[in-house]
């Protein structure tokens, strides 16, 4: 009996075959750990969960899950500075209740790959951009961008033409506004121990090229499943693909599959709309296996 799956790049329901026989490599965007988690984390997590369940049980596959951990990032800096906290200190913290609560619930992962673990990786993929005319350093400056119009494929993945799309003032040393960061410069007024040294100067990564590099490194430059949100799928996953097939001349991910939300009075529950319950909070109320009934009720992209 054939196994499909609906792919979000081809918008259809395809039949899956994986790239190696009797093996499967999924990739799935993992928490930024800014600030403890609420509920509506727990859902990409859960569904992976039960999608790697199901492949490994329902269809006898040897899966291999990675859910990476982003451990550096703009908001972990300025909230661990509110805190007056080393910003190391806050992302190792946060990742603790983030790791428990996935442990509480069954969805715990092996392999979490941190951004800051793997930064050599980045710079290596950056500078293959650049050598290949695929990404630019901004003049006197270590920002390094991609230079979207140099991919003819951009936009595939959400089916968009690069003219149509919302684009970011420019600055910075970008050339357009559809070009994203790929690297970025120090700043005064964060902590040195935030920035690593490269061939452009010294700074920090962009937040895209973190998954290429994890995803690369753990599963190889072509795998079977690339999972997150539904809202992960522009720009973030858009500009993966884009930097990844750019850099390495292959095909990412031969599978892409985007979870729904948890909405709340029908809207995304985050925490930019203060919309969102705490897992600490929920768990003092219901316990583990009922919160996760609650989310897996539903269709996972709905």
């Amino acid at each position: 009996m054939s196994l499909s799956i609906f792919d979000s790049k081809s918008a259809s329901v395809r039949v899956f075959e994986p790239l190696e026989a009797g093996k499967v490599g999924i990739y799935v965007c993992g928490p930024t750990v800014q600030s403890a988690p609420h509920v509506g984390h727990l859902r990409s997590a859960v569904a992976f969960d039960i999608i790697a369940n199901w492949l490994r049980i329902g269809h006898g596959y040897d899966v291999k899950l990675v859910r990476n951990v982003t451990d550096i990032d703009d908001k972990i800096l300025v909230n661990a500075k509110e805190q007056g906290k080393d910003w190391r200190e806050l992302a190792v913290e946060v990742e603790a209740i983030f790791n428990s609560v996935y442990e509480s619930i069954g969805a715990s992962v092996e392999h979490r790959p941190h951004a800051t673990e793997h930064i050599d990786g980045m710079i290596s993929l950056i500078e293959r951009l650049i050598e290949l005319g695929h990404a630019y350093q901004a003049a006197g400056s270590a920002n390094v961008f991609f230079d979207t119009a140099s991919w003819s494929g951009y936009g595939e993945l959400t089916r968009q033409k690069l003219e149509n799309m919302e684009g970011e003032a420019i600055g910075g040393g970008r050339r357009a506004a559809h070009d994203f960061a790929l690297w970025k410069a120090a700043k005064a007024d964060e902590p040195a121990s935030a920035s690593w040294q490269t061939p452009w100067g010294a700074g920090r990564p962009g937040w895209h090229i973190e998954c290429s590099a994890m995803s690369c490194e753990m599963l190889g430059q072509s795998f079977d499943i690339h999972g997150g949100g539904a809202d992960l799928q522009f720009p973030h996953h858009e500009n993966e693909i884009a930097q990844s097939e750019g850099a390495n001349g292959q095909k990412m991910a031969s599978v892409w599959m985007h979870n729904g939300f948890i909405n709340v009075d029908n809207e995304k529950m985050s925490k930019s709309l203060g919309n969102f319950f705490t897992i600490r909070d929920v768990l003092k109320e219901f316990d583990a296996e009922t919160v996760r009934f609650f989310v897996v009720r539903s269709h996972y992209r709905s």
